[in-house]
């Protein structure tokens, strides 16, 4: 059965189907699904009841998987490859990843080999809400004017973990000996503010209220002004798509050129449970200098 591509919204986003994930992919529908995931930045399969086993399986159609070293203390106990997002109790405690996501960013664009694809697989969904935004980073720019795009090439941005726990208020409940491991695990790196995507060779703007404090060379309150146009900039309505989630949804992302945002649209009196994977990234950026920090 052939693959059937159905977009989602006007900026980004398709849902395909025809595919059942929980076979072996041959090579020629692997590749149209690479096509379909560069084209539409995010696809979702509907319907896929995947074992944990079959869900990493298809991550690495696309590549080598992340065993979340980084932040390891939310990992599948079984499967180092599945970072859980949940508000379900991880070893009778509640868990820290259940507000994770609420500010707009891209993973781990705080190291210097950020994340190339991010999976995300529903195993639980509340009856309302628990819903995901995405934002097209190539519209984002390309629809900025030619001197500000022609400014922007040429800077690099301060992008941390220390920023996103300290203006992410859900990270106050957290441990804090975690957040400081956390931390020491990931210093402060340098991104380029336009990312060129490797594979499409489009510019698509790269930096993310999340994870960007500052342009490097200047100060916070020099580089604050330009900062905040450009996260309201990148997420107007125009380049996004809301994703409602239903159980048994594989959908994956492409983080050089997106955006995402949990949002908080949902009781944790329900369960909202998934199994994350990412797909290692090629470098990018580079680690800051004494004298940037």
């Amino acid at each position: 059965m052939a693959i059937k591509i159905r977009p989602l919204s006007y900026a980004i986003g398709a849902e395909l189907s025809g595919v059942d994930l929980n076979r072996p992919v041959d090579e020629a529908t692997r590749a149209e699904i690479h096509r379909a995931w560069l084209e539409h930045l995010v696809i979702v399969f509907r319907g896929q009841d995947l074992t944990p086993q079959r869900q990493i399986a298809f991550g690495r159609m696309f590549g080598e998987l992340d065993d979340h070293k980084a932040v390891p203390f939310y990992r599948h106990p079984e499967h180092p490859e599945i970072y859980l997002i949940t508000n379900k109790k991880i070893g009778g405690k509640e868990s820290q990843t259940k507000d994770t996501g609420r500010l707009w960013h891209s993973d781990h664009s705080f190291t210097t080999h950020p994340t190339t694809a991010t999976m995300l697989y529903c195993r639980e969904i509340p009856p309302v809400g628990g819903t995901t935004m995405f934002a097209n980073m190539y519209l984002a720019y390309e629809t900025l004017s030619p001197g500000l795009r022609a400014l922007l090439d040429k800077l690099e941005a301060v992008h941390s973990l220390e920023h996103y726990t300290s203006h992410n208020p859900y990270f106050s409940a957290r441990d804090p000996a975690q957040i400081a491991k956390m931390h020491e695990l990931s210093p402060p790196v340098a991104q380029p503010v336009v990312r060129t995507h490797p594979e499409t060779g489009r510019k698509a703007l790269y930096v993310s209220e999340g994870q960007t404090s500052r342009f490097v060379g200047m100060s916070q309150e020099e580089s604050n002004g330009l900062l905040q146009f450009l996260f309201a900039h990148s997420v107007k309505p125009e380049f996004t798509y809301r994703h409602n989630w239903n159980v048994s949804d594989m959908l994956m992302w492409d983080n050089r050129c997106t955006m995402h945002l949990a949002l908080a649209d949902y009781s944790h009196e329900h369960s909202r449970h998934m199994h994350r994977l990412t797909v290692l990234g090629t470098p990018c950026g580079r680690r800051l200098e004494a004298n940037e920090l």
